[in-house]
C-alpha cells in the first residue's frame, strides 16, 4: 500500500486510518446503490424484495469477515494490539478477530430485532405509508452511522481510560436482560407523549398531513401570514425513529464492547447488522406478531453476556470466544424457533 499517503497510516481508535476510510466507502457505496438506484421516489417496497435485500446485505456482512480476517493478519505494531490480541501470531490473531466479528454481528442483529417492532408503532402512529417508508428508514441508517460512531468512541475512551467500566458494562447488561424478561407482554411505548414529540410539536410549526415524501414544506402561517418552514409527520417519524436507535444503543453497544474492546470490530458489526436489519423491516413488520417469544432469548443474550464480563473481570475467569457466539447463535435460532411454533399453535386454536 505504499502508494497511500502517509495520513491513511495514521491510527485512528487504534486502527490505521484507511480501514476506517475503507469501511465508509462501502457504506456509502451501499447508500447510493439502495436510494440512487434501486429504490425510486415512492416505490413499494413487496416482501419478496425485502427478503432479496436482505439475504444481499447479510451475505455482505457475513463475507465482511474475510476482509476482517485480512485486515487483522496484517503485521501490526505492539501499540495497536490490544490485549485480547496480545501474543497471538498473525493467522490466530485474524481468526480470533473474525470470530469476534461475527460474534458482534449477530448480537447487534439479534437485539436490534425489537427495534422492529417500535419502528412499525412509529410509522402507524404517524400514519406513515408503505411507499414513504423507505425513505425514512434510508436517513435513519445515516443517522445510526453517525451516532454510533460518536457512542463507540466515547465507549472505547472510557474503556481505555478506567478498567472497572467493563465491570459498569457487565451489570448494566444483567440488569437490562432481567428487566426486559419481565416486562410486560402489552408493554408499549407511548408515542404521543413522548417529551421530544411533544416539545417539537409545542415550538415548531408542523403540519397535521404528509406532503409526499418532503420532510419539510414552505407554506403560509394562517396567524401572521409569513410563509413558514413546517415540519412534516415524516420528519417526526425519522426524528422518532433515530431516538428509538438511541434507545436500543444504549443496551446493543456495551453488548458489543463486552465481546470486544476494539472499536473497529464494534462498528463495523453494528453497522452491517443494522443495514441487514432494515432492509428486512418490511418483511419482519408484516409478521412482527410471529416473534412474541424473542424477547426472552434477547434477555437471556444480555445476562449471559454481561455475566461472562462478570466472571472475567471479578472471577479472572476468560471463557473462550467461541461460547459467546455459540450460545448467541443457539439463543436466538431458539427463540425465533419457538415463537413461530407458538404463535402457529394459537393461530390454528383460534380458526377452529
Amino acid at each position: 500500500m505504499e502508494f497511500l499517503p502517509e495520513f491513511f497510516f495514521s491510527a485512528w481508535m487504534g486502527r490505521p486510518a484507511w480501514v476506517w476510510v475503507g469501511f465508509l466507502v462501502i457504506v456509502a457505496a451501499l447508500m447510493i446503490l439502495d436510494l440512487g438506484i434501486m429504490h425510486k421516489p415512492g416505490k413499494v417496497i413487496d416482501v419478496r424484495e425485502s427478503i432479496v435485500m436482505c439475504a444481499f446485505y447479510t451475505a455482505l456482512g457475513l463475507a465482511f469477515a474475510a476482509v476482517i480476517y485480512w485486515i487483522y493478519s496484517q503485521p501490526m505494531s505492539a501499540e495497536s494490539i490490544d490485549g485480547q490480541f496480545a501474543g497471538l501470531s498473525d493467522h490466530k490473531r485474524a481468526m480470533m478477530a473474525a470470530q469476534l466479528y461475527v460474534t458482534g454481528y449477530l448480537v447487534e442483529l439479534s437485539l436490534s430485532m425489537d427495534n422492529v417492532f417500535v419502528i412499525s408503532l412509529i410509522f402507524g402512529y404517524f400514519h406513515i405509508p408503505r411507499q414513504h417508508q423507505h425513505r425514512v428508514l434510508f436517513w435513519g441508517i445515516i443517522g445510526v452511522i453517525l451516532f454510533r460512531a460518536a457512542l463507540i468512541g466515547v465507549g472505547a475512551a472510557l474503556i481505555s481510560q478506567f478498567s472497572w467500566v467493563m465491570s459498569v458494562f457487565g451489570v448494566f447488561l444483567v440488569y437490562a436482560g432481567v428487566k426486559m424478561m419481565r416486562a410486560s407482554e402489552d408493554h408499549n411505548p407511548d408515542i404521543a407523549n413522548n417529551p421530544v414529540l411533544r416539545y417539537i410539536r409545542g415550538h415548531f410549526p408542523v403540519t397535521h398531513d404528509l406532503h409526499g415524501e418532503s420532510f419539510f414544506i414552505r407554506q403560509t402561517d394562517p396567524k401572521t401570514g409569513r410563509m413558514l418552514s413546517y415540519m412534516t409527520p415524516l420528519f417526526l417519524a425519522l426524528v422518532m425513529v433515530e431516538l428509538a436507535d438511541v434507545v436500543f444503543a444504549v443496551d446493543s453497544v456495551p453488548a458489543i464492547f463486552a465481546i470486544t474492546p476494539d472499536s473497529y470490530l464494534v462498528y463495523t458489526s453494528n453497522i452491517f447488522a443494522i443495514l441487514g436489519l432494515r432492509s428486512l423491516y418490511f418483511t419482519l413488520a408484516a409478521m412482527v406478531h410471529r416473534f412474541h417469544y424473542m424477547k426472552y432469548a434477547l434477555a437471556l443474550i444480555l445476562v449471559l453476556i454481561g455475566a461472562k464480563i462478570l466472571v472475567a473481570e471479578l472471577g479472572g475467569l476468560h471463557l473462550p470466544n467461541w461460547v459467546s457466539l455459540a450460545a448467541t447463535v443457539g439463543l436466538l435460532a431458539g427463540g425465533i424457533g419457538y415463537s413461530l411454533l407458538k404463535t402457529r399453535a394459537a393461530e390454528k386454536a383460534a380458526s377452529l
